[in-house]
């Protein structure tokens, strides 16, 4: 088990390693291609958190979209707006609907000579005009935040309900630059003309993104190029499902640690913690020190199992960390940017972290009671262990008068206790569990008590 950690550990390295990464300095170049959605946010997330701990000069946007979803648009225009570096946008060629949007969320927008930007008026996920009522609420609420992101940035307000009301006539002073009815769209010309004192919306037309960054006071010769994983989209379903392979994982450990031996369960436990960790670290929601914090966690908790059984320091300070890494695993950090430990920001991993211990440990007590009884799993789980050529018989079911055990009975351990195994008392093989400790093979123990059918035992001393 601790080999697949180490593999896991490696590999993780090993893509960190081959991943184009800016040096400080050095301008990194997000591409936003195709339909803006939650696995786009997810890989500028990580790009953008790299880039700040890498120590980048500034990001370009070189963007070619013709648009995506809302919320997912509203979600990278927020994360840009908080970053200390500066965000530039190159449209090359189109920037519709959603990406006009997080155009204006940049601190400069220059175009390619033949390009476009504009018409983001909200529509359905399957493309479909959205009902009257709604549409309105809509783009009340985002034509008002998004005016609100434009004049941040320095852009006329007024393009914003050009872009997404059609009902609405766009106006700057006396110069009317869209009727009502329409939605406002330009090109690369009509949007670096000057109004009011100041480019309608692009300041420049440039041919690359080398004469962006020259033109935005960076290095066109530090240029980096930051493409997405093939995992992108993977992994945002591994967040979305954190608590599922949290519960796997748990509940894999815990069969792991009661019939050891095995091995089924603790690369069940294994394939879950790193699909978890493999997951959030590609959304770019962690990094290495989580995972390395998550396996030295595990290794004190082993070693006090194992080792020192009865020193609970050990697994106490070891189960803190497992439970800090997963919890801060989900949460959403920036390199350069203050952390605020609001309700918003604890929200996800709370409830992500407490309702897969909740889950995990009824599951943990449903295995414990109902599990011994599938003679499949009493063969695989406890017979697994015993002595080479014992001719053992079946579990005892019944521990009423049939069996003749009682409370003070003593017999010897045939397998470990780990609470749960097997043990001799005369000629009698019965399934046990121990009581408040971990017992070896060939041990002296008693009866201490038989409860709903459970004989439970304490070492001799």
């Amino acid at each position: 088990m601790a080999f697949g950690w180490l593999l896991a550990l490696a590999l993780a390295g090993l893509v960190q390693a081959k991943e184009a990464t800016p040096q400080v300095g050095e301008v990194a170049v997000f591409p936003v291609h195709g339909m803006v959605s939650e696995a786009q946010f997810f890989f500028l997330r990580r790009a953008l958190k790299n880039a700040e701990a890498a120590g980048a000069s500034g990001i370009i946007l070189d963007m070619d979209t013709p648009g995506g979803d809302l919320k997912a648009t509203e979600k990278i225009v927020q994360m840009f707006s908080r970053t200390p570096l500066p965000v530039f946008t190159y449209i090359n060629p189109n920037a519709g609907s959603a990406g006009a949007l997080i155009a204006l969320g940049t601190k400069k927008v220059f175009m390619a000579p033949v390009s476009a930007i504009g018409a983001a008026a909200p529509v359905a996920g399957s493309g479909q005009e959205i009902p009257e009522t709604m549409n309105a609420k809509i783009v009340s609420y985002y034509s008002g935040y998004f005016r609100s992101v434009a004049q941040k940035n320095g852009y006329h307000p007024e393009l914003v309900d050009g872009f997404m009301n059609v009902d609405k006539e766009v106006k700057i002073g006396d110069e009317i630059l869209n009727p009502k009815g329409a939605l406002l769209t330009l090109s690369a010309q009509e949007a670096v003309r000057m109004v009011g004192g100041k480019p309608l919306l692009a300041s420049g037309i440039a041919p690359g993104v080398e004469e962006v960054a020259r033109e935005c006071g960076l290095d066109p010769a530090g240029i980096v190029r930051v493409e997405p994983s093939g995992f992108e989209a993977v992994a945002q379903w591994i967040t979305v499902l954190a608590p599922l392979f949290l519960i796997g994982g748990v509940l894999g450990a815990y069969l792991e640690f009661k019939a050891p031996g095995f091995g089924v369960a603790g690369v069940l436990s294994l394939v879950c913690f790193t699909l978890f960790f493999g997951g959030h670290y590609i959304a770019g929601l962690t990094g290495l020190e989580m995972i390395a914090l998550f396996a030295f966690g595990l290794f004190c908790v082993v070693l006090e199992l194992v080792f020192f059984p009865g020193v609970v320091v050990l697994a106490l300070g070891g189960t803190l960390m497992v439970l800090a890494a997963l919890f801060f695993s989900m949460a959403d950090f920036y390199p350069l940017q203050p952390v605020a430990f609001s309700l918003d920001f604890l929200m996800l991993p709370m409830v992500n972290l407490g309702l897969a211990l909740v889950l995990s440990l009824v599951g943990a007590a449903l295995l414990a009671r109902f599990l011994p009884k599938v003679p499949v799993f009493r063969g695989l789980l406890l017979s697994s262990q015993l002595p080479v050529g014992s001719s053992m018989p079946s579990a005892v079911s019944d521990l009423g008068d049939e069996s003749g055990v009682r409370r003070g009975d003593e017999g010897r351990t045939l397998t470990p206790l780990r609470p749960s195994g097997k043990i001799q008392i005369g000629d009698t093989h019965l399934d046990a569990i121990a009581q408040g400790e971990f017992i070896e093979s060939g041990t002296l123990v008693r009866v201490l008590s038989i409860e709903s059918g459970q004989v439970v035992v304490g070492r001799v001393s």
